[in-house]
């Protein structure tokens, strides 16, 4: 027993290591710092509560938390309707669902830089070539406003994720019992009505898992947002990773960055757990 106590622990130390290293020394740093008034070199004053006083009156900080958590809650719709309806195509009895499994998850292995670049290609060029040959003024100047840069943002993303997610449902729709299925289909069970009464719910550990991803991988945007519109235009597009970015590094403004990023955390970690939860309570439920 205490042979298998050690050589647990002994494989367990490297992932405790490094999340120790990446993860939670770098947390408690950041928290500390954003108690004094720390200039990215040296700590001079503990100034308290000072900085969370006026971020809390900044609004600009308000204003890129809001477009975030706009963003955040048509993403996650967006790319979970887009990656179950993806799953269901390739689960389904077609020749090319190796291939289209290939096609749909492959924007994932773009990085977030290149994929911002692409997409400002196809939304500023494309679309304004799209727009002069058939005479529709709407494609001009996209990404010029922040409705089109919103879209532009959740267009990005959804193309981007969508195929991740469909991975994680086509492991769930491949371990559906079929007998259950087939029987009722012989009892007249309408094809919606057998998603709805039986596929949705032997899914839900799947809806769980994908939304718990495309929700932290909405919050923490930022090089897609960087080269996409870079916050433009007049900072309206701005999310809260950008923000937190240019108060650290453009404004030099470290301690103050650091209580952003704190209240931050607190925000996508109660809103990640707070989902978690009831969509585990649902599941059983179901």
């Amino acid at each position: 027993m205490r042979t298998k106590s050690l050589s647990y622990w002994l494989f367990l130390a490297p992932v405790l290591l490094a999340l120790s290293i990446v993860v939670l020394i770098p947390l408690f740093y950041g928290v500390y710092y954003s108690f004094t008034d720390w200039n990215g070199i040296q700590v001079n004053n503990f100034v308290g509560f000072q900085h969370y006083i006026e971020l809390f009156q900044d609004e600009d900080f308000r204003n890129s938390m809001i477009f975030t958590v706009k963003f955040s809650v048509v993403s996650i719709i967006m790319i979970n309707l887009i990656g179950l309806g993806l799953a269901l195509i390739v689960t389904s009895r077609i020749k090319s669902s190796s291939f289209l499994r290939t096609i749909f998850f492959m924007p994932n292995l773009i990085g977030g830089l290149i994929l911002g670049f692409i997409w400002q290609f196809i939304f500023l060029k494309v679309f304004s070539s799209i727009g002069d040959l058939i005479g529709m003024e709407q494609l001009q100047g996209w990404l010029s406003t922040t409705e089109t840069g919103f879209w532009g943002l959740v267009i990005l993303m959804s193309w981007q994720m969508a195929g991740y997610i469909m991975i994680i449902y086509i492991a769930h729709l491949e371990g559906l019992p079929t007998e259950l299925l087939e029987a009722a289909a012989i009892d007249g069970a309408t094809v919606a009505q057998r998603f709805r009464y039986i596929i949705f719910p032997l899914v839900a550990p799947a809806f769980t898992v994908s939304m718990f991803l495309t929700l932290s991988n909405s919050f923490k945007l930022y090089d897609q947002n960087l080269s996409l519109t870079a916050g433009g235009p007049y900072d309206s597009t701005q999310m809260v990773a950008m923000n937190i970015f240019r108060s650290a590094f453009s404004e030099n403004q470290m301690a103050y960055a650091s209580a952003k990023a704190v209240i931050f955390f607190i925000i996508v970690a109660a809103i990640s757990l707070i989902q978690v939860y009831y969509n585990k309570k649902r599941e059983v439920e179901m």
